[in-house]
Formats: C-alpha cells, sequence, structure tokens
C-alpha cells in the first residue's frame, strides 16, 4: 500500500506512456494511448475481477483516490458490490432531480421527430410552459397527484376548453413517459378516461366551435375575378387554394416535384397531411392553367416562393392578401378567412351538385370518422373527384 507518491503520479502524467501503475490494494493509475489519466480500482467479488473508474487526474488527487478505494473497499468486504451501490445511487439522485419541467424536456426530445412539423412542437412547448410550469413545473415528477392536474386545467376548463383538453392530453403523455422511465407510479393522474372525465364537465357540453369565416359559396365566383386583377404571388395562392379546397399551409409549402402536370394530380406527401396520410389532388383545367403561367423561381423549389431564398410564402400572406382586398376582421367587405374558402366549397357540393357527401369529403382530405368504414375504405375517388374539381373550377368561371 502505497507505492505511489504525489511526484511519481505527476511525473507519470506528464510521460504520458500508456499502462496501469499500482498503488496496492487494487488502486491504479491507468494512462491510455491518448494520454488521459485516470484512477481504476480492481476487486474481485463473488469469483469475478471487477473494474471501477475513480474518476480522472489530476482532478482527483492520490490521497483522495486511496480514499474512495478505501471505501469501495470496506463495501467489498462486506459483499456489496460498489459498482451496483454507485449505479443505484445515481438513479436515486436522478429521480430526485426529475421535475415535471425536466421530464417534459426529455419527452419532446424524444418525440420531436415523430412530430408532423416545426409548429406542432412550438405548440406542445408554448401550451406547457404557459399553463402547466407555474403549477407544477418544479414539482418532482413522482409527486405529481390529481389535485395537481385540477390545479392546472380547471382555471382554463370552462373559457379555454380546446387548450385546455391539449393540455390534459399533453400532461397524460409525459406522466406515462416518467412511469415508463420509472420516475413515477404507473397510475396517471391525468387519465381522461374513468378518472377526469368523472371531476370535470365533459368538453362537448362546454366547448364552443369557432368556425372559420366562410364566404357564401355564390360570392367565391365573383371575389376570384377581383383576385384575378392582381398579379402577385400571394394571389396566385389564393386562387389555387381555392381551386383545390386544399389548407393554406399545403398550399404554401408545395414544391415542383409534387405537381405532375402531364397527369393533372398534385400529390401533397403524407407529412405536410392534417391527417398525416398522403392526398391525391386532381388538378382542373383552371389550376393547370394557374401553374403554367407561373415563373420558377431559381434556388426555390416551392411553387408559391416568397421574398426570402428558398423559403415559401409567409403562412400570413392570403391573410393579408384578402384584408388588401378589404376582407378579414373589421374588413368591410365581409370577415372573411382563406381557411373558410373550404367550407363555401362544401357547401356548394352539397346545395348545388349531387355529388355524394364521400366524395366531398375525400376532396378535403377529412378523417372518416367510421372506423368500421375507414377499415373498409382502400380508394380516394380520385376519378369522381376529378370530374367534382373541374366543375367547381367551371363553377367559378
Amino acid at each position: 500500500m502505497g507505492k505511489l507518491t504525489s511526484k511519481t503520479v505527476q511525473k507519470l502524467a506528464k510521460e504520458g506512456k500508456k499502462g496501469s501503475t499500482g498503488d496496492g490494494q487494487g488502486l491504479y493509475l491507468q494512462i491510455t494511448v491518448g494520454g488521459s489519466v485516470s484512477w481504476i480500482y480492481r476487486f474481485k467479488l463473488k469469483g469475478k475481477q471487477r473494474y471501477m473508474g475513480l474518476g480522472t487526474y489530476p482532478g482527483v488527487s492520490l490521497s483522495e483516490a486511496r480514499e474512495l478505494a478505501a471505501d469501495n473497499r470496506k463495501m467489498v468486504k462486506q459483499g456489496i458490490d460498489p459498482l451496483e451501490a454507485r449505479l443505484e445511487e445515481e438513479k436515486e439522485a436522478q429521480k430526485e432531480a426529475v421535475t415535471f419541467t425536466s421530464c417534459a424536456a426529455r419527452f419532446i426530445k424524444a418525440h420531436r421527430r415523430s412530430w408532423r412539423n416545426g409548429k406542432h412542437a412550438r405548440q406542445w412547448v408554448s401550451t406547457l410552459k404557459t399553463y402547466v410550469r407555474p403549477k407544477m413545473g418544479k414539482k418532482p415528477i413522482e409527486d405529481i397527484s390529481t389535485q395537481d392536474v385540477l390545479e392546472v386545467l380547471k382555471p382554463i376548463w370552462a373559457n379555454k376548453n380546446e387548450t385546455a383538453k391539449r393540455v390534459q392530453g399533453r400532461v397524460e403523455n409525459i406522466l406515462d413517459y416518467a412511469a415508463a422511465h420509472g420516475y413515477r407510479d404507473p397510475v396517471n393522474p391525468a387519465r381522461w378516461r374513468g378518472h377526469l372525465d368523472k371531476l370535470l364537465a365533459k368538453p362537448s357540453r362546454i366547448q364552443k366551435v369557432n368556425h372559420h369565416p366562410a364566404m357564401p359559396y355564390d360570392d367565391v365566383a365573383d371575389f376570384m375575378k377581383s383576385a384575378q386583377q392582381y398579379s402577385s404571388m400571394s394571389s396566385k395562392a389564393l386562387q389555387f387554394l381555392i381551386l383545390t379546397a386544399t389548407r393554406t399551409s399545403e398550399v404554401l409549402n408545395a414544391e415542383w416535384n409534387e405537381v405532375d402536370l402531364a397527369n393533372a394530380t398534385w400529390t401533397i406527401p403524407a407529412d405536410r397531411m392534417k391527417t398525416n396520410r398522403e392526398h391525391r389532388v386532381p388538378l382542373s383545367e383552371q389550376a393547370l392553367a394557374l401553374l403554367s403561367n407561373l415563373p420558377r423561381a431559381k434556388g426555390s423549389s416551392y411553387v408559391f416562393p416568397g421574398m426570402k431564398l428558398a423559403r415559401p410564402l409567409s403562412n400570413m400572406a392570403l391573410l393579408q392578401f384578402m384584408r388588401g382586398m378589404g376582407y378579414g376582421p373589421s374588413g368591410e367587405k365581409g370577415n372573411y378567412v382563406p381557411h373558410g374558402f373550404r367550407s363555401s366549397f362544401r357547401d356548394w357540393t352539397g346545395e348545388v351538385t349531387s355529388y355524394p357527401r364521400d366524395v366531398a369529403e375525400m376532396a378535403l382530405a377529412h378523417t372518416i370518422e367510421n372506423k368500421v368504414e375507414a377499415a373498409y375504405r382502400r380508394g380516394d375517388l380520385f376519378e369522381k373527384r376529378r370530374a367534382m374539381m373541374q366543375d367547381w373550377a367551371d363553377y367559378l368561371g
């Protein structure tokens, strides 16, 4: 014991020669090929040779390494594996350090790539930061109770029910994640079915559905004529949105490689769809003509490029264009927004045409709510939709 001295250790570390030098009773100074210097404690327990790192030199001095080795030696004599004991201590320390906020951060990091887009991730962070963190963000994840969850949800359950329901679902997911990692009890105090549904009013009874303001379908043709007087990219994008009855984000992020002009088809990939399923859009003659006359921006793959290089139009571009025409909130011509044209299209199919309901719903890429019907539905009624979209474009003039 005590074969090494501080000067010897300093000299060996400076030389950086690969190898191990013993101090006695299992303590070694180890130098690797790269020149890193650390302390190793070797011990034998239940017939097996084990190696345990005690820290790097000079962060851990010779005297400190001897103390650590002595403590571990006592455990070995008692039949305790110091490696396993340290692992348990680390687990306990980690468990104590896991608050709701830190666990939420781990959950978001683990699942971010599976979410549709960056906006979804930002909404997760924003709602948790606004509604959850002030109430229980610093609380250990293992101590989160039903009362804590209710303190978060009750203030917003009646007046912000849609947001509150999202918050409830997100908290439930995070607590399930914590249970799966052994940070807390598996019983989830944020679960809805069979638990919170007995303590909070049903969303259907208090939720107010706020539909996007939609222009009456018989006014859309005149609106299209007015929009066609403008040559801006925003005007072109809005006309295309109306002709295809698609969502704003789907149009603004459309890329040329999604468009097949020869077959008059626009295929929107699954990762850009709300339903997370690929959606084929039949292009009418008018939609094809609009696309064919669009300029191709150099260095950009977007159909409707914005002012910034290799970026699409801003997500506010279409709304701002409509505001400029006198529409939108407080607009003298009507409080209508781009997304409302999907409702205009749906009203037209139901009141003017004889197209079946499921053809119109498929055109809007709505999810089939009936699970049995959804299980048997294989096609996308593409050819029927092609005829319908052409009729819609003709109706718009």
